[in-house]
C-alpha cells in the first residue's frame, strides 16, 4: 500500500512530506483530481460552490464552519477511509491552514491542492454545478 501511496504521490507531482506530519502540497490537473483514489474536499462556502462550479468527485463541506480541526474531521468522518484527503478551495489559501491543521490529527497524508478551483478554471477546467448529494444543502 505505502508503494501504491508514493506512486500516487509521485503522478500528481506532490512536494515532500513535512516529518512529523503527512502534509502535501500539489498543483494536480482537473483530471488528475477526478482520476486520482483520494477523497477530494471542497472546503468553501455553498456560495462559492454555486458560483464557480465543483469537481465532480468532491465532497463539499465547508471548513470555517466548524470551531476547529477536530470537529471538522468528525463531520467528515463518515467520508474517511485509508485514502489521502485532497483538500481544495478558491485559490489555495485556505486549504493551506487547513491541510496543516487536519494533517496533525489524521493517519493518512492530507494534501493542499494550490491555486484552488480558480488554477483548474484558468487552465480551461470548466466545473460542474453542486449537487446534494456531494454535501450542498442549499443546493
Amino acid at each position: 500500500m505505502r508503494h501504491i501511496l508514493l506512486a500516487l504521490i509521485i503522478s500528481l507531482g506532490l512536494g515532500g512530506p513535512a516529518l512529523a506530519q503527512q502534509h502535501f502540497v500539489a498543483q494536480p490537473s482537473a483530471m488528475e483530481l477526478q482520476s486520482a483514489d483520494v477523497l477530494l474536499v471542497d472546503i468553501r462556502r455553498p456560495e462559492e460552490w454555486k458560483q464557480t462550479g465543483v469537481l465532480p468527485n468532491a465532497h463539499l463541506l465547508t471548513y470555517e464552519h466548524f470551531d476547529t480541526p477536530e470537529a471538522f474531521l468528525a463531520a467528515l468522518a463518515p467520508e474517511l477511509d485509508d485514502r489521502p484527503v485532497a483538500l481544495i478551495c478558491r485559490t489555495g489559501s485556505r486549504t493551506s491552514r487547513a491541510a496543516r491543521a487536519v494533517a496533525e490529527l489524521l493517519d493518512q497524508p492530507v494534501i493542499d491542492i494550490q491555486g484552488g478551483i480558480t488554477r483548474l478554471m484558468r487552465e480551461g477546467y470548466q466545473p460542474d454545478a453542486p449537487t446534494r448529494t456531494q454535501g450542498c444543502e442549499s443546493c
